[in-house]
């Protein structure tokens, strides 16, 4: 399956200032698949060192963390010679090894035409909590999510599909009616099935709703346990209610969080940590509210006010042990989740185009879902999860803001009418 990743991958890998890689993202995203896979296709042979399933390896960093030292050592462990440009190294989980993590220093000053990746699915969480020598400035970091509607729709084999929504999107015209249909049902598809590569995969090659959420159940154990394992004694009961909480919040008709909603008189200061945990590990995302729609949004963030979505719709879907055809035909006794459901999807789509998001509230409760900065405008993004687009929200930012134009996302097809630019849901991830 094709991931986007690819391209940045083969950008590092020829660029002039190319710096050991750190490639982070939640457990499950497809972080050590496609590192394998980029190897495989632009290098002569691939060393690959799980921290993991050899805990053994740590050792070899005890000794020293110069390349000098370690080159021969690790070539001896791999059962190949590890050559410059034409060997891939790459450390996998390397949260585990904080050692190893610290060479990457060493690699970028001392043996930069090495071409390292490392891999790790709780970077975050370990390099805040533990002594870390994090190589700062002497390593390149991106982040992998998991896949987005436009991945899922190349699994999916709908190539020229993509093509058509993205001409509809650049010139603000209708997709005909049977092609719009088409991708409104793939889209509740992927609502249901996320962008995990393994459920993707599942889905694309059996269609069977019940294996996929096999193993998106699968999945939520695996980050039920990290937060057992990585996490100190006092905070492991207070991470897993306020996961436990956040989906329940997002079927509120205000999807604000609120503490006191994880237990009666709830406070930030028992849940902060909890919340931070969550977001390190790249499980759950913050949106801030501001306070003023100004340039640099972030100076004007509210750091009390605040929503969190997960990282993935089929997870979200999967915690509320929603119904395949629930969402597939967007039944009535959803109706209490769908804003928060589709709201989600939004900020999954936009997070992994690179936005930083932020929501707005007037003083008499007018809303904006997002605002974004976008090719150096301040754009308000509002979400309808069926196709009645009455924006009274919309209407009074603009009066007060007067952005260039504003995006209206729904089920309704494409379109531009008063400086207001229709996007279905599916296109999301044009913006």
């Amino acid at each position: 399956m094709y991931r986007k990743i690819m391209n940045f991958l083969e950008e590092w890998k020829n660029s002039k200032h190319r710096k050991p890689l750190i490639l982070q993202g939640a457990r499950q995203v497809g972080k050590t698949y496609s590192i394998l896979e980029f190897g495989r296709n632009q290098y002569e042979n691939v060393a690959y060192f799980n921290f993991e399933t050899h805990p053994k390896l740590n050792k070899t960093f005890e000794e020293s963390i110069s390349p000098d030292y370690l080159i021969p050592i690790l070539s001896h462990i791999a059962g190949q010679t590890i050559v410059t440009e034409k060997t891939l190294i790459v450390f996998d989980e390397v949260q585990l090894c904080e050692r190893a993590l610290t060479s990457l220093k060493y690699f970028c000053e001392d043996a930069p035409d090495y071409h390292i990746i490392v891999a790790g699915s709780l970077l975050g969480v370990a390099v805040n909590r533990t002594k870390f020598s994090f190589p700062v400035g002497k390593v390149d970091m991106k982040t992998l999510y998991p896949m987005d509607m436009e991945e899922f729709m190349l699994a999916m084999g709908e190539n020229s599909l993509i093509e058509q929504i993205k001409k509809s999107f650049d010139n603000d015209t209708p997709l005909p009616s049977g092609m719009h249909d088409a991708a409104m049902r793939i889209y509740r598809q992927y609502l249901v099935v996320g962008g995990m590569p393994e459920c993707v995969m599942q889905f694309v090659q059996t269609g069977d709703y019940i294996l996929v959420r096999h193993t998106q159940d699968t999945i939520l154990t695996s980050y039920l346990n990290d937060m057992s394992k990585y996490n100190n004694l006092n905070e492991i009961k207070k991470t897993r209610l306020a996961y436990d909480n956040i989906t329940v919040q997002l079927s509120k008709k205000n999807t604000r969080f609120q503490y006191k909603l994880i237990k009666k008189g709830g406070r930030a200061s028992e849940f902060e940590n909890a919340i931070e945990w969550l977001c390190l590990s790249g499980i759950v995302s913050q949106v801030h509210k501001i306070e003023q729609v100004k340039k640099p949004l972030e100076n004007y963030r509210n750091i009390d006010a605040f929503k969190i979505y997960v990282s993935d719709l089929g997870l979200l879907c999967a915690k509320k042990d929603l119904a395949a055809n629930d969402i597939l035909y967007m039944v009535e006794e959803i109706n209490d989740f769908k804003g928060g459901m589709v709201e989600n999807y939004v900020n999954v789509q936009l997070t992994i185009n690179g936005y930083r998001t932020y929501y707005w509230e007037s003083e008499r409760g007018a809303e904006i879902d997002f605002v974004i900065q976008r090719d150096g405008q301040l754009i308000p993004i509002e979400v309808k999860s069926a196709d009645n687009t009455r924006a009274k929200s919309l209407k009074v930012y603009m009066e007060t803001y007067k952005p260039a134009y504003a995006i209206k996302l729904s089920a309704k097809n494409f379109g531009y009418e008063d400086g207001k630019k229709t996007v279905p849901l599916y296109a999301a991830f044009c913006i």
